[in-house]
């Protein structure tokens, strides 16, 4: 998931609705509907409905208070008998409903991207316990990190445990232990009984993905099929830093072979430049003076672990990422000292994401493989580090391996996963496919980490045939690869080197 530097870097009355009988050790769910229309920017009108629906904050404790957890439901145009799709979005921490309502890009296109499943049945949208309008968004203020020193996985991991215990000192009327990801599992399939749905199937990516995994483990008996990208399997919260760096090597090849990069590039290509780099680090640290936006200079230390922090920057943006490097291998850190003064700043953190990340920890095992991993000196320990050293200062109980080791399961299940995703490695899904014998994994070479239908958006019979599987369960016109194109790789923004000049 994310260190803590990483983390400082995303009127209608209402309609009471009587839900299914709840689980003996709590109290029926109660949930509230309200039905709302908004005008699409094609002039036409689109019903929906809004929904709050109210849980145990913990449900192991009889007496523990009710949160409220947001939900939308856009019904089908006309029945087709398939089970409604859950859409379930990542971070943790990413709040949606606000697409029916706010008029930003990303928001309209996440509603029209809503719209096209009306071809296969009702959607339910599902915000997250902690994290959603329609109930509480927990949050609380990390410290700035000093700029006149390098920063550390050390400090990180420190910093990561004091704003543990300011978390659980600034909210003594929550009972934080209640957010693990069997909590927010086990949500999903209470609003699938009170919505009066026996089965259905789950869409999500990123964080989505790992989400619909656990509704999958704890409640298969009410999940027909599944739909997941940039997979993030229950043992793998933490990246392997080999596996990320692997997806960094994909980037250069292609790098390496674009015309309009070769004047920047070294002997050794961008690889040779990354090398480069962490030989002159480890010499020492750098200085890097910047203006403000009040063209004020500020100043910051930038050492070894920033380099290691830096060289997964602007990898959600791999057309990008080649002249990031590039900059840095020649010397012009400008861009990426504002950058990093940015990220230094205090501010809000999502608290459920440290709150599931250290329930879920990871196997003995793989946090073996994950200290001793060969790419740790190229990349850090930044992806685990923090998380691992405040795990006993959050509250949430460790949910054991008998929940993250993955195990057979008959679901059927289709992932769609590319090859340049650096925050959820395609071998997530490589490494979970046997485990499921009615599972179909489409590997999307060249693609980052992104959603199901942005990553097959070159492919429409692609992606007509995920809209087929999850009506009907097909598979037979799913593909096994699909190929993007060679991004137009981006140029440093100053003139290259002379032939012969040394670096």
């Amino acid at each position: 998931m994310q260190s803590m530097m990483r983390m400082l870097a995303w009127a209608l009355v209402p309609l009471a609705v009587q839900a299914a009988p709840a689980r003996a050790e709590a109290p029926a769910d109660r949930i509230v509907i309200e039905p709302h229309t908004v005008t699409l920017p094609t002039g036409e009108t689109l019903s929906y409905e809004i929904g709050t629906l109210y849980v145990p904050e913990n449900r192991s404790k009889p007496t523990s208070r009710r949160i409220g957890i947001g939900f939308a439901r856009i019904r089908a145009p006309q029945p087709t008998g398939a089970p409604p799709v859950f859409w379930l979005p990542g971070g943790p921490g990413l709040s949606v409903l606000g697409a029916f309502t706010d008029t930003d890009e990303a928001s309209r296109s996440r509603l029209r991207s809503w719209l096209t499943f009306g071809a296969v049945g009702d959607l339910v949208v599902v915000e997250q316990r902690g994290y959603t309008r329609r109930g509480e968004m927990l949050e609380e203020t990390a410290d700035a990190v000093p700029l006149d020193r390098p920063a550390s996985v050390r400090a990180d991991a420190l910093a990561m445990q004091a704003l543990a215990r300011r978390a659980v000192a600034h909210n003594p009327d929550k009972d934080l232990s209640g957010y693990t990801i069997e909590a927010f599992a086990t949500d999903v399939d209470d609003l699938r009984r009170a919505l009066g749905y026996d089965k259905v199937s789950l869409f999500g990516g990123s964080f989505g993905s790992q989400w619909a995994l656990a509704v999958i483990r704890f409640h298969p008996e009410g999940v027909a099929r599944a739909v997941l990208s940039s997979v993030e399997p229950l043992n793998d919260g933490f990246d392997m830093p080999s596996h990320v760096f692997a997806a960094l090597q994909r980037i250069a090849y292609d790098a390496d072979r674009d015309p309009g990069l070769a004047p920047w590039l070294p002997e050794g290509g961008l690889m040779g430049a990354i090398q480069a780099l962490h030989r002159r680090f480890a010499a020492g640290p750098v200085r890097a003076t910047v203006n403000d936006d009040h063209g004020r200079p500020q100043t910051v230390v930038l050492g070894a672990e920033d380099l290691q922090l830096a060289l997964l920057s602007h990898t959600d943006d791999a057309a990008h990422w080649p002249a990031f490097i590039l900059s840095l291998y020649h010397g012009h850190y400008d861009d990426w000292a504002r950058e990093t003064i940015d990220d230094r700043r205090a501010g809000p953190v999502k608290l459920i994401g440290p709150l599931v990340d250290s329930s879920l920890g990871a196997t003995p095992d793989r946090d073996y493989l994950l200290r001793t991993d060969p790419a740790v000196g190229l990349i850090g320990s930044w992806n685990y580090e923090a998380n691992f050293a405040s795990a006993t200062d959050w509250p949430t109980p460790d949910m054991g391996d008998a929940v993250r080791r993955p195990i057979v399961t008959p679901v059927p299940i289709v992932f769609v996963h590319g090859d340049w995703d650096t925050s959820t490695p395609v071998e997530n899904t490589l490494g979970l496919l046997p485990y499921f014998p009615n599972g179909h994994a489409i590997l999307v070479h060249r693609a980052g980490h992104d959603g199901t239908f942005y990553q097959l958006r070159k492919n429409p019979a692609a992606k007509q045939a995920i809209y087929d599987f999850l009506r009907t369960g097909a598979t037979a016109a799913l593909p096994t690869d699909v190929a993007l194109t060679v991004p137009r790789f981006d140029v440093p923004g100053f003139p290259p080197p002379l032939a012969g000049t040394p670096r």
